[in-house]
């Protein structure tokens, strides 16, 4: 079965052929990139929501991931929280919803504890599945690294002085809240590729 990431944020498609070897394609690739609507309440719903979606589009031949995920500051509410991709406004880009959190997060301190959540769905003729991945650490309110994408240059991760948008992707790989869902994903994919 052909793995299909149903994304078409440009990081996270890099970040998965990254950590998954290069054989995923997303599905982009395979039919004409189109938006799907998340409106689930939790990371989890919303992965769901977009795997069974492209699913449904290629059919059965395929076994389709995706990760819903973002980053959730518990002084603020825990916001952006499911809300990460679009914190700033729909249209919003990934510059104007880091600046906004560093804007309400300056407002009331210079640093605060914050964790990545990733949950990343698989979903296939055998069945659906969704593992969890989280990262913690603090957010600061200042811009640090041009790595990564989103709130990377935001946050430094427990045990770390350094932004993840100052750190390699090696080391980033390493503690990431993705990297840890795709660690327990690997195996399911693995097994429903075999079947």
């Amino acid at each position: 079965m052909q793995l299909v990431l149903a994304s078409g944020n440009s990081g996270k498609i890099r970040e998965f052929k990254q950590l998954l070897g290069g054989e995923v394609k997303a599905f982009s690739e395979l039919i004409e990139a189109f938006e799907i609507i998340e409106n689930g309440n939790t990371f989890a719903e919303n992965a769901l929501i977009k795997a069974r979606t492209i699913y449904e589009r290629l059919g059965e031949r395929y076994l389709v991931i995706s990760d819903d995920s973002g980053i959730s500051v518990p002084l603020l509410g825990d916001i952006p929280g499911i809300y990460s991709a679009r914190y700033a406004g729909e249209d919003a880009t990934a510059k104007e919803n880091l600046n906004k959190l560093i804007s309400e997060l300056g407002m009331q301190t210079d640093r605060a504890s914050a964790y990545y959540t990733a949950a990343i769905a698989i979903v296939s003729r055998y069945g659906e599945y969704v593992v969890h991945g989280w990262m913690h650490g603090d957010v600061i309110a200042e811009s640090r690294g041009d790595n990564g994408f989103g709130y990377d240059s935001m946050f430094i991760p427990k045990g770390y002085d350094l932004t993840l948008g100052e750190l390699d992707d090696d080391a980033k790989s390493e503690i990431s809240h993705r990297g840890k869902a795709l660690g327990l994903a690997k195996p399911i994919i693995n097994m429903l590729r075999m079947k």
